[in-house]
Order: structure tokens, then C-alpha cells, then sequence
């Protein structure tokens, strides 16, 4: 079957993109390696997105966004990506499933937080662990939070989780901030904030939820067991675009080079969402492409008329 078009990712993007497809008569379906949701499906509750005055759980927005694609006629395929063929005319995508064929792409896979790397790490996202303070602060008002990291993203959320927090500890891995001076201005300026250099995370203790954190100091190899209510990883992101071909062009840190229209340097395919390089990544932006992505592909059809055959 020729689709109109092949949505890779199961992510807000990719799911809004499938509805907007379908509503405008286009035949579609979704690749995805996972399970749906992308990363909004590991939030222990979702408050910023509009529609949920109580929140949702991220596990059941995203169930929420497949059933509303599956009620326009679009299925979901898990099964793992092996390769693109993008540059002619008729697009193909390599699956372990079989090939797919289609007259356009949208790029929806996302990206990806960077992850500590220790034990038990898996075990506490969303039961105390999160990496998007924008999204969990409002779950430790007039708590103790700890902050991983010393670039811009985790010193705008340590001064966000300040502003409800009773104290947030920031862990820097080195002697002194890669942020810019505004960010350690405003942080040195707040008294609820404490620093703690030198030092990388070793083990996360709890039983159901985080309770502790221990550190290791880089130059005295002392360690020390801070007590919290939660931890904030802010250690940087990656997209998920490493098995997307080099035809595809991307910025130095690998996002996608797409302006706002999510048009790609390659006619007929799209990126949507996080894998895209923009300035915010959050629910809200990722749908927003998604239904840019499906007009724009359904334009593009439309513009090349009497050529599929």
C-alpha cells in the first residue's frame, strides 16, 4: 500500500499529526519501536497541558492521544526502524515488519533526557525522579529538591523549583557553573538554594519513592548522603534521530534543522516535536508541530498531483 504519509514516532507529535492527517482524507500510519507516548508517558503527572485542571498522568495522556489517532482509522505498528530510502519521490521506510511506502514523511521521534547511569535510576522516574522541572515542580511545594548539573537548564530549574521549594541543592560535577552569568547572578541571590560542587550522583535510596541521595566527591572521594524528597536530572538531551540517514540535515547536537513550517531540506518530509531544533520542548510545542507537519504534507501531495504514479 502507498501511504500518504508514514509517521515514525508514537510520541504527542507524531499521534496530532496522524489525527490531522485523517481528518483531512489522508491514508497514514505510525512506526514506533517502543511503547506510545514517548516521554510524556514516563511523567508522573502532567499539569501544563491544557484540557486536565486536576493533571493526568503521562502514561494515560498517551494512551489517551493513540485512542484518539485509532478512532480516525490510524494504527500503530511496533516494530523496530532499519532504514530510510527519503530522497526520491516515493518515500520508503525499512522495518522488521517489512517495508512501508509513502508519498510523504513526518519525523517524530523525539528526544531523549541523558540519564545518570546508576543504579536503581529506571526504578524511580516519576516515584521521585524527574527531568523536566517545568513539568513535576508543583509536586514538591514546600519540599527539599536536588538539582544534577551546572548549565542553563539546570539553573533555570533550580530558580523555578525555588520559587515553591522550602530548599533545592544543586550537584555540580566541577568546581564552578557552565551557565551564563545571569542564571548564577539570580542563583547566588536566592537563600534557599544551596551549591555543592565537585561532586557526581552514586546511589539513589528508597523504598517506594526517592528518599536519599548519596554523593561522590571527584577530588576527596568522601561520600555524602543528602536527604530529599526529589531529584531533578538537568545533565542535557540527545534526539532520537541516530538511525535517521545523513541526507537528513541536523544542527551540531543532532536536532533536525526545521524551521517553524517542519519542513526538512528534503521535499516531503517533516520534523515534529523534540527532535526538532527549537527553543521549548513540552507537550503543548510537539503537538503544534504535529499538526503543522500534517497540513504541510497534505499541501505537498496536493502540489504534485498526476506524479505518484
Amino acid at each position: 500500500m502507498l501511504y500518504d504519509t508514514v509517521i515514525i514516532g508514537a510520541g504527542a507529535a507524531g499521534y496530532t499529526a496522524a489525527i490531522y492527517a485523517a481528518r483531512s482524507g489522508m491514508s497514514a500510519v505510525i512506526i514506533e519501536n517502543k511503547a506510545p507516548g514517548g516521554q510524556m508517558a514516563i511523567s508522573e503527572k502532567i499539569e501544563n497541558y491544557p484540557g486536565f485542571p486536576e493533571g493526568i498522568n503521562g502514561a494515560e495522556l498517551a494512551a489517551a492521544f493513540q485512542r484518539s489517532s485509532e478512532s480516525f482509522g490510524v494504527k500503530t505498528i511496533f516494530t523496530d526502524t532499519e532504514g530510510f530510502e527519503l530522497n526520491e519521490r516515493i518515500k520508503r521506510i525499512k522495518t522488521a515488519m517489512g517495508d512501508f511506502v509513502s508519498k510523504t514523511v513526518i519525523l517524530a521521534t523525539g528526544a531523549k533526557s541523558a540519564r545518570l547511569g546508576i543504579e536503581r535510576e529506571d526504578f524511580f522516574i516519576g516515584r521521585g525522579l524527574s527531568y523536566c522541572a517545568v513539568c513535576d515542580a508543583m509536586f514538591y511545594k514546600n519540599k527539599t529538591t536536588v538539582v544534577i548539573g551546572g548549565g542553563n537548564s539546570a539553573l533555570s530549574s533550580a530558580l523555578f523549583l525555588a520559587d515553591l521549594c522550602k530548599k533545592v541543592i544543586v550537584v555540580h560535577r566541577r568546581n564552578e557553573f557552565r551557565a551564563e552569568k545571569a542564571y548564577i547572578d539570580a542563583l547566588n541571590e536566592r537563600k534557599n538554594i544551596e551549591v555543592i560542587f565537585d561532586c557526581i550522583p552514586e546511589e539513589l535510596l528508597g523504598v517506594d519513592r526517592i528518599e536519599n541521595i548519596v554523593l561522590l566527591n571527584n577530588i576527596t572521594a568522601e561520600r555524602k548522603t543528602i536527604k530529599c524528597d526529589g531529584i531533578f536530572v538537568c545533565i542535557g538531551y540527545s534526539p532520537n534521530t541516530d538511525m535517521l540517514p545523513d541526507c537528513i540535515s541536523k544542527d551540531s547536537a543532532g536536532y533536525i534543522n526545521a524551521s517553524e513550517n517542519t519542513h526538512t531540506n528534503i521535499d516531503g518530509v517533516y520534523a515534529a516535536g523534540d527532535l526538532r531544533s527549537k527553543p521549548l520542548r513540552q507537550i503543548v510545542t510537539a503537538v503544534c508541530d504535529g499538526a503543522v507537519a500534517a497540513s504541510q504534507a497534505k499541501k505537498y501531495i496536493e502540489g504534485m498531483k498526476g506524479k505518484w504514479e
